[in-house]
């Protein structure tokens, strides 16, 4: 055999090496336990000397609360957990759910991994060594952690240069991608249901289109140093992930104007106000994410010119599934019961709101139809009236003035609310208050005059 015979011999053994070692490559739910925790630097390591700042920015944001945050951890043990231990159809979230909020301990095997209080690598969460070592993703559709990764030496990023004393450094266009973001901002049910579509909402809107990114908004830029040792760069990407969680990001995220149909009335009259919700602010859908879990309502009343308070329910306007999206006193999420061992649970209340109230959501059902809050459940989704990016939904309140009402100025206030969890769920499995607190969105006043 001559040297070229013998060179391609060698390079096609390495190609069938390789083509090997892809195929064996473990992605999504058939990657658990095949990494263990030592192959991962942990996240103090990163944040020692060199990534102080970043690491502080971390410390902060959800990315490192993602599976020691008090509403994670009670869905995932007291509802997720035992709910997979009952139906089979389900199983795998007892495992799966760890590989967004837990991904390092979902590849080690360590699943379901100790309680944030025993303080295993667990609590880490979304870590810097995890995110920085995965290569891109497999499949169609970034969904269900589906990302590929690869720890050890090389560290990956957006930009690729410098130089460091730790590690190697090379430049991934996927991390700097939304498809980075949609392998967990994406979810499909084990009924093959969207739960999560954050990235899908965003692909299909006109954000993408204009080539504006997730982290233009959750990892916002500015000078600074990426190292403490290294050059000094003029867009340094923050790695705060600012995003439902940051009251600063929720508030001036909806504009509203109200405006009423006449300038003065009578008592007696039918007066309507038209209330303009402009989302101005999300590349996605307003709510996005755990939609099963938020809720966001506007709350709309009238005061007279004695300081009498009226609520002003909206109107309906006659669309298929229109009872799930206005406030009213009825139960929902039954299959709790399921998780918690309770018979024929009754459910709590669905909304926690006043009624009448227009509720701005996409309402998830259970295998039996009913409303539920567990995405892993989730078997069919309801009329989808969120508000889309640059979208104006009009809201109209009819006001059969009351005759008595007195003479004056009447003032119409709207304000949009939205909460991280309905609180009557909050409530009912003892979840703290702050994840019930109420947001003010945004809000609008105007008035007119009663004549007589």
């Amino acid at each position: 055999m001559n040297s070229v015979h013998k060179i391609f011999s060698l390079l096609s053994i390495l190609l069938i090496m390789s083509s090997l070692a892809i195929a064996q490559s473990k992605v999504g739910e058939h990657a658990l336990g095949t990494i263990p925790y030592e192959k991962f630097q942990k996240p103090e390591l990163c944040g020692a000397a060199c990534h102080a700042d970043i690491y502080m920015q971390w410390r902060q944001a959800m990315m490192s609360q993602s599976y020691t945050h008090h509403w994670d951890e009670i869905e995932y043990f007291e509802l997720a957990v035992p709910h997979a231990e009952k139906d089979p159809v389900v199983a795998g979230v007892k495992a799966g759910c760890n590989g967004c909020h837990a991904p390092v301990s979902f590849l080690a095997g360590d699943v379901p991994p100790p309680r944030p209080e025993k303080m295993s690598r667990a609590n880490e969460g979304v870590s810097c060594d995890l995110c920085h070592s995965v290569t891109g993703f497999e499949g169609d559709v970034p969904y269900n952690f589906n990302w590929t990764v690869q720890p050890g030496e090389v560290k990956y990023g957006s930009r690729g240069t410098g130089k460091s004393p730790e590690h190697k450094m090379q430049k991934s266009e996927f991390l700097a991608s939304g498809d980075f973001c949609g392998t967990c901002h994406n979810e499909m049910s084990p009924y093959g249901i969207w739960v999560k579509s954050t990235h899908l909402e965003w692909k299909e809107g006109p954000y993408f289109k204009q080539g504006v990114k997730c982290h233009d908004c959750h990892m916002t830029y500015a000078p600074g140093y990426s190292a403490a040792m290294g050059t000094k760069y003029p867009d340094v990407r923050q790695h705060l992930f600012h995003g439902a969680h940051d009251p600063g990001k929720v508030r001036g995220t909806i504009e509203l104007r109200v405006h009423p149909s006449v300038k003065e009335a009578e008592p007696g009259e039918k007066v309507v106000f038209t209330v303009a919700l402009f989302n101005q602010k999300t590349g996605h859908k307003f709510p996005s994410g755990s939609v099963e879990d938020r809720i966001v309502w506007m709350h709309v009343e009238a005061t007279d010119a004695k300081g009498n308070v009226y609520h002003l329910p909206v109107d309906k306007k006659g669309f298929p599934g229109e009872e799930y999206t206005i406030g009213a006193d009825v139960l929902a999420y039954q299959d709790m019961g399921i998780a918690k061992g309770i018979d024929n649970f009754p459910g709590v209340q669905r909304d926690g709101i006043p009624v009448g109230d227009r509720i701005f959501r996409m309402p998830y059902f259970d295998p039996q139809g009913r409303m539920t809050i567990q995405q892993w459940n989730t078997k069919s989704l309801g009329v989808d009236y969120r508000i889309g990016p640059r979208e104006t939904k009009l809201e109209t309140i009819t006001f059969n003035l009351p005759s008595n009402l007195p003479l004056g100025e009447l003032k119409v206030r709207a304000v949009l609310n939205f909460q991280k969890l309905v609180k009557p769920v909050a409530e009912f499995l003892k979840v703290p208050a702050e994840e019930a607190e109420i947001i003010v969105v945004n809000d609008h006043s105007t008035s007119i005059n009663i004549v007589d």
